[in-house]
């Protein structure tokens, strides 16, 4: 029996470490990993050059900075050239209660490394804010 312990034990820890590293693994359902969904799919429309759907779909502060024309012209002045998104690497998300020059509320600053067709290095900002609706929408987006 004491031989069995020997080789169970170990094996126990192995387990028991498996787990422990799968949760770690594992993305929060805190207000950042639900702020990264819904800029995620913001990102797939903007990547399908459904700009127009993009804004239909920014919170309501997104939408009383820019109208739906200007939208749709910075991102074809700006995005289209960039070509088509070969890779987007998640770097960071940052909750928050401001930002500079906006109004308190509930934010999320996600980051992401992004490789477009016409430029490698590129770092994707994009801010989804809590609407009073009580979902994510994203009311900020830049390409450095």
């Amino acid at each position: 029996m004491t031989r069995k312990l020997k080789f169970t034990l170990p094996l126990a820890l192995i387990l028991a470490a498996g787990f422990a590293l799968a949760a770690a693994a594992r993305p929060q359902s805190g207000p950042e990993q639900l702020a990264q969904t819904s800029a995620e799919a913001w990102l797939a429309l903007t990547d399908a050059g459904k700009y127009a759907e993009s804004w239909q779909q920014a919170a309501a502060l997104f939408k009383a900075a820019v109208t739906q024309e200007q939208w749709v012209n910075a991102l074809n002045n700006v995005r289209t050239p960039l070509g088509k998104v070969i890779s987007r690497k998640f770097k960071s998300a940052t909750y928050t209660t401001s930002l500079p020059g906006g109004p308190s509320g509930e934010y999320v600053v996600i980051q992401f490394n992004t490789t477009f067709a016409n430029r490698k290095d590129a770092v994707e900002t994009i801010t989804p804010t809590l609407d009073k609706d009580g979902q994510w929408r994203v009311s900020g987006y830049f390409i450095k």
